[in-house]
């Protein structure tokens, strides 16, 4: 065999050992820009178009020998997922594996998306590298016990989601009424202990709404009804713009004053990519002044009352009221003892 043509093998089976498994959701495949970022330099020096189609042939080849399939056949861009278990046919080259470890670092440090390799390497390297005993993901707030939820509305929802049908709901909403929907589910989020569904209503474009999943009483994946997509959305970008907490993405200029574990956290782990920090002075009573534009949310809320008084809100102004009046509120509550 030519080194050429073993390089070349070589280079698609890295390439497939970086895709998700079949199960993997679209959202979590990625498209050939993304592969480019994690493989570029596989594919030589030459420039980005040619190392682009370089990368296109491979992906196609892999695709004509059924090793990985498309996931949205006719969408832009492209995404991928392999269809086999095994990406190679000796599971104990170590250095293969490595060069597997490397390829997820280089795909999920710059994203910072830590959560999503860690769930790679527990279940979808071949092995596996770690297990459960070496590896837990551990919250950082109270865990409450999962909500309890029918399983055939949980089959039906994902059956929904999988196959972009639409979903009949007899739904309960929070004042105890019930009433029949159509929805048109667009993408599931797990917020703490609760599932929500996006969806859109009947026959309306607009609002999407946040249905929650533990007040369907009742559900089915409907034949013949493809789910309607709502226009311009992006799960990444609803998450960021706080809609997965009920807000409807309006952005505020946070300014807060830390001291004690949260300055060494929000040193360590900012609440987003342009957060500035400065050194507040020696008698100020706090060690930091962090300012970041963010989305003003219940979750925001609840994080600042949650840290006590190692925060002070400085602005807006708003939010600096209300964080006030709720300590205010709470302190009152102990004023008697």
């Amino acid at each position: 065999m030519s080194a050429v043509t073993q390089s070349r093998i070589d280079r698609l089976r890295r390439l497939e050992a970086l895709l998700p498994r079949a199960t993997a959701a679209p959202a979590d495949c990625p498209d050939g820009t993304r592969l480019l970022t994690v493989l570029g330099a596989v594919y030589g020096p030459a420039a980005e178009s040619a190392r682009r189609r370089a990368l296109q042939r491979d992906l196609d080849e892999l695709v004509k020998t059924d090793r990985i399939q498309v996931v949205n056949p006719g969408g832009k861009p492209l995404r991928y997922r392999r269809l086999g278990e095994d990406v190679h046919e000796d599971k104990l080259v170590w250095e293969y594996t490595l060069r597997q470890v490397r390829d997820l670092i280089a795909e999920a440090v710059p994203a910072r998306r830590l959560e999503r390799l860690w769930e790679r390497l527990l279940h979808e390297l071949d092995g596996p590298l770690l297990d459960e005993q070496r590896v837990r993901i551990v919250p950082d707030s109270l865990r409450l016990r999962p909500v309890a939820l029918y399983p055939q509305v949980l089959e039906a929802m994902i059956r929904a989601l999988a196959q972009s049908r639409a979903l009949g709901v007899l739904y309960e909403d929070a004042a105890g009424q019930r009433g029949e929907a159509v929805i048109h589910p667009q993408a599931l989020i797990q917020r703490g202990p609760l599932p929500y569904l996006f969806a859109l209503k009947n026959d309306e474009d607009e609002p999407l709404r946040l249905y929650a999943l533990h007040r369907m009483i009742r559900a089915q994946a409907l034949e013949g009804q493809p789910a309607r997509a709502a226009a311009g959305f992006d799960l990444d970008r609803a998450i960021a713009q706080g809609r997965a907490d009920f807000g409807q993405g309006e952005m505020i200029d946070l300014e807060i004053r830390v001291r004690g574990y949260l300055a060494t956290l929000l040193s360590a782990c900012p609440l987003t990519d342009e957060q500035e920090l400065a050194d507040e002075p020696e008698d100020a009573g706090f060690t930091l002044r962090v300012k970041a534009r963010l989305p003003s949310t219940g979750q925001l809320l609840r994080w600042l009352l949650g840290a006590g008084d190692n925060v002070q809100v400085v602005a807006p102004e708003t939010l600096r009221r209300v964080v006030a009046a709720q300590a205010a509120k709470t302190a009152a509550l102990y004023a008697d003892r």
